[in-house]
């Protein structure tokens, strides 16, 4: 009876000094346990974040928490002399050499942030969508780490942008599951409306095909390149009006559609009309493109006639005179064996066949 007297009256006095030791549901005393592995979301770690029944003393602060989204590590013979500083003693360490701390945080995307500043900038000032947007800010924008408690979105406070300068100014609230006060984040900086411009990337002289490789696709400001910048699909296989420098971003304004007729170059002449197909050689006095209207010697006759590009190095002529006149025009150029042949099927006597000079 003694013996159990004096462990009662021992365990009753411990019970007194240690605040930490607590009462099962069969009135047995549990000890505190140390955790190997502890997780907070606070600044501070507290007693009852490293141990397991830590009792009344369990909102003691004892150390201050890592960085946000950070882990540190705390030699067990430190966190069980910080304890007993507090009067926590009995603490069941489970042979642990250390116990690792981890504080829990909100990561913010530098990416995210920046989206989030396009889309409250969208459509203000003139600005467009979201996506076309160039933004420059004042400070370079990283990932941010907030507590674990700022739980809310990113919802804009306040947004102001200069039209003439391009300057932006906003404020965004995230709400806090702990706090009535939101948290507040302010980002300064430039925006520009951008486009998908084709832009050169070599010299390209007056009046030369451009090719595939010769284009590559830049975003560039809306306002250097102009509402009538050109896309790459437009100016692939156009002709320059101009010579153009590499670097440039096109407009529609520098491009031609390419010349299918060049000045002094040896054509077809295409006289064609009801009962009439001739061709003869020619030569272009001008160049043009398709549909354009060029002047080209009859090298046969050496008469200038007027015709349309319809081709390469084809031009159509147009018959305006009465058909008899046309044919005379058109087969005086010809030997009489070719005009006979000409003139019956004008006639409509040989339907199938065409008199063609070279």
């Amino acid at each position: 009876m003694k013996i159990r007297a004096a462990v009662l009256a021992t365990a009753l006095l411990a019970g007194q000094a240690n605040p930490a030791l607590a009462q099962g549901s069969d009135d047995v005393i549990v000890s505190p346990v140390l955790r190997g592995n502890v997780t907070v979301s606070a600044e501070v770690v507290r007693i009852g974040d490293v141990i397991d029944n830590a009792g009344t003393a369990a909102q003691i602060a004892i150390y201050r928490s890592p960085d946000l989204g950070t882990t540190g590590t705390l030699p067990s013979e430190q966190v069980l002399s910080a304890l007993r500083a507090h009067h926590v003693i009995g603490v069941d360490a489970r042979d642990l050499r250390e116990i690792s701390v981890t504080r829990l945080a909100r990561t913010l995307d530098g990416k995210d942030i920046e989206l989030q500043v396009a889309r409250a900038l969208e459509h203000r000032g003139g600005l467009g969508d979201a996506a076309n947007l160039g933004l420059t800010f004042d400070r370079d924008v990283k990932d941010l780490r907030l507590e674990a408690s700022n739980t809310g979105a990113m919802q804009p406070a306040s947004v102001r942008y200069d039209p003439r300068s391009g300057r932006f100014d906003i404020t965004f609230e995230i709400a806090n599951e702990r706090a009535p006060t939101p948290m507040r984040l302010r980002f300064t900086g430039s925006a520009v409306e951008t486009v998908e411009a084709a832009v050169l990337a070599r010299n390209i002289e007056r009046n030369e095909v451009i090719k595939s490789s010769d284009v590559t696709v830049e975003r560039r400001p809306k306002a250097e390149v102009g509402a009538d910048f050109a896309a790459r699909e437009r100016a692939v296989g156009m002709q320059a009006r101009r010579q153009l420098r590499a670097g440039q971003a096109l407009k529609a304004a520098d491009l031609a559609k390419p010349d299918l007729v060049q000045r002094d170059q040896t054509v077809t002449l295409i006289y064609d009309a009801v009962g009439l197909y001739l061709t003869v050689r020619g030569k272009a006095l001008e160049g043009g493109t398709e549909g354009d209207v060029v002047s080209v010697l009859n090298l046969q006759s050496k008469r200038t006639v007027t015709g349309t590009v319809i081709g390469r190095g084809q031009v159509a002529i147009s018959v305006a005179m009465p058909r008899a006149a046309a044919i005379a025009e058109a087969s005086s150029s010809l030997q009489p064996d070719q005009t006979a042949a000409a003139v019956a099927l004008a006639a409509g006597k040989n339907p199938t066949a065409a008199a063609k000079a070279d």
